[in-house]
C-alpha cells in the first residue's frame, strides 16, 4: 500500500504510465494532447449514473429528472426509456441513483436494476428510504416496464446516500450506502452508525437501519447470499463496513472490487473491498496515522446536549468527545490502497480565498465515481490496468496505475481533462478509446487554489474525450 505524498503530487508519468494533462480552459484540451474533446449531450437533470449499454448506447439516470435516458454516442440524441414517478428527490443527494446491467443484458436477459430514494409515508409526511428495483427492458418499444421491488426500506437521507449499483462477475448485486451525512452540518446530532452491525432479529424483520456506511451484496432477487460474510455472528446483506460515502464501485483484475470514497476534509480513499472487512470510519479517515483528523462525536455531547450546540467545521466544543485515530483498532480493519490527499497536523483548512465556501479548497477532491481499464484492453498503453476516478470539486479525471495483480497502486496519481465542471460519473467505450463524463447540473467547482465558482462550463451534460493517437 502506498501513500500519496502531497496535494501537489500531480505529475506526469513516463510513456508507460498515465499521461498527464495540466489545468486547462473549459471546452478544450491543450495543443499536442492526444485527446479530442466534444460536448456530446446537454440538458440532463442531474445525471448520476452513466453506463455503456450492450445496445451500443449510453444509459444515464437523471437524479432529479427521475428519468432513465439513452444517449446515442454518435450524435448525442436522447430518448427516455423510463420516468419513475415514485422517485423522491429534493435536489440534494437523493433521487434516482444507481443503475446496473447483468453481463448477459440483451443476450439472454432484459433486466435492468435501478436504485432510488422514495417516500415511505403518505404526503405531507416524509420518511425517506431507498430501494433497489428490477425493471424489464422492451427492445422494440425501447422502454423499461414491469418494476419489481427487490429490497425496500433501506436507509436514505438528503446527504451521503452513495447509491452506486453493480452486478458483479459472480452475478450478485453490489450496492453502496453512505453514512447519511451524519455528525456534520444539519445532521450533526445524528450518530454515525457505519460501525454498527444488525442482529439476527434485525435481518429477520428486515430492519435495515444499520446498513448505513456499508457495501451490500445481494442475490438478484434481493435476498441474502448464503456465502456472504458472517460479521459479529450475523450473516446479512453487509459485505463490508466502516465507510463514509462510497460514490464509486468497480470490479477490476481477478474479480477485485474497488471503491472511491469521500474523506471529511482530506484523505479521500481508494479502497480494495474485501468481504467482512472494516474500513475504519468514523474512527479513521485515510490511513490510521493520527494526521489531520480526530473523531469528534458531536452526537455524544451531554453537557450541554448536542441539540444546544452550533456546528462548526473548525472549532470543536469541549463537551464533544474526541478520539485520535491511533486510539482505535479492529482485527478486521483494512487500510486504503491510496489516499487523495493526506496533509500533516496543523494544516490550514480555512483558505481565505474560498471565504464561506472553504470546503471547495480542502485537499480532498470529492471522488464521485471509479472505472477500470483492463491490462489487455484499449489502444492507449498509458491507461492499461488503471483506475480512473472523477472529481466533483476539481472537474478532473484522476488516473491511478495498478500493480499487475491489482493489489496496490503504483506511482503517482495523474490529473487529466480539467474543466470548470463537477464530474459525476464516467463510462468507457468498448474499445477504451473514449471517456464519457457526466457533469452535475449545478453546484460549486473550483481549482485547488483560488475562489470557487457556481458558473459551470457544461452543466447537466455528457462530455466525450477521445484518444486520437497524436501528441
Amino acid at each position: 500500500m502506498q501513500r500519496s505524498l502531497a496535494v501537489a503530487a500531480l505529475s506526469a508519468l513516463s510513456v508507460t504510465g498515465c499521461t498527464a494533462s495540466p489545468a486547462q480552459p473549459s471546452g478544450s484540451v491543450p495543443a499536442g494532447e492526444p485527446f479530442s474533446f466534444r460536448v456530446l449531450a446537454t440538458g440532463l437533470a442531474d445525471p448520476y449514473e452513466l453506463t455503456w449499454g450492450a445496445d451500443g448506447f449510453l444509459w444515464v439516470t437523471e437524479k432529479t429528472g427521475k428519468r432513465v435516458t439513452r444517449v446515442n454516442p454518435s450524435d448525442g440524441s436522447k430518448s427516455t426509456v423510463a420516468t419513475i414517478s415514485d422517485v423522491y428527490s429534493t435536489e440534494s443527494q437523493d433521487g434516482l441513483l444507481g443503475m446496473a446491467f447483468p453481463a448477459n443484458f440483451l443476450h439472454g436477459s432484459n433486466d435492468v436494476y435501478l436504485a432510488y430514494t422514495y417516500n415511505a409515508v403518505p404526503d405531507p409526511g416524509v420518511d425517506r428510504r431507498a430501494k433497489i428495483v428490477r425493471f424489464t427492458f422492451d427492445p422494440a418499444a425501447r422502454t423499461l416496464n414491469k418494476p419489481t421491488d427487490l429490497i425496500t426500506g433501506l436507509p436514505a437521507s438528503t446527504d451521503h446516500n452513495s447509491g452506486r449499483l453493480l452486478v458483479g462477475p459472480d452475478q450478485k448485486l453490489y450496492y453502496s450506502i453512505g453514512d447519511q451525512g451524519n455528525n456534520q452540518f444539519q445532521r450533526f446530532c445524528n450518530p454515525i452508525r457505519a460501525q454498527d452491525i444488525p442482529t439476527a432479529d434485525d435481518v429477520r424483520t428486515r430492519n435495515w437501519a444499520t446498513y448505513v456506511g456499508k457495501t451490500l451484496r445481494l442475490n438478484l432477487d434481493g435476498s441474502v447470499p448464503p456465502d456472504n460474510p458472517v460479521i459479529n455472528g450475523v450473516r446479512s446483506h453487509i459485505y463490508s463496513y466502516g465507510h463514509r460515502n462510497l460514490q464509486g464501485l468497480v470490479f477490476g483484475p481477478e474479480g477485485r472490487l474497488y471503491s472511491s470514497e469521500h474523506g471529511p476534509k482530506a484523505d479521500d480513499e481508494i479502497n480494495l473491498i474485501q468481504p467482512g472487512k472494516n474500513y475504519g470510519w468514523p474512527y479513521v479517515s485515510g490511513f490510521r496515522d493520527g494526521e489531520s483528523y480526530v473523531y469528534a462525536n458531536w452526537s455524544a455531547s451531554t453537557n450541554p446536549p448536542c441539540s444546544s450546540l452550533h456546528y462548526n467545521n473548525f472549532v470543536i466544543p469541549p463537551s464533544v468527545p474526541q478520539q485520535p485515530e491511533t486510539a482505535w483498532n479492529s482485527p478486521d480493519y483494512v487500510e486504503p490502497l491510496k489516499t487523495l490527499y493526506p496533509v500533516p497536523n496543523g494544516y490550514n483548512f480555512q483558505d481565505p480565498a474560498c471565504g464561506d465556501q472553504a470546503y471547495i479548497c480542502w485537499p480532498s477532491i470529492a471522488p464521485s465515481s471509479i472505472d477500470y481499464v483492463p491490462a489487455n484492453e484499449g489502444i492507449f498503453d498509458g491507461w492499461r490496468n488503471s483506475l480512473l476516478v472523477t472529481s466533483l470539486k476539481n472537474g478532473a479525471l484522476y488516473c491511478l496505475r495498478l500493480t499487475q495483480d491489482g493489489g496496490s497502486v503504483q506511482g503517482d496519481i495523474t490529473q487529466l481533462f480539467k474543466t470548470t465542471n463537477r464530474y459525476r460519473d464516467l463510462a468507457l467505450s468498448p474499445d477504451y478509446r473514449t471517456v464519457y463524463i457526466a457533469t452535475d447540473a449545478n453546484g460549486l467547482s473550483g481549482p485547488k487554489f483560488g475562489p470557487p465558482t457556481e458558473k459551470l462550463a457544461n452543466p447537466g451534460a455528457i462530455l466525450a474525450f477521445t484518444f486520437t493517437g497524436a501528441g
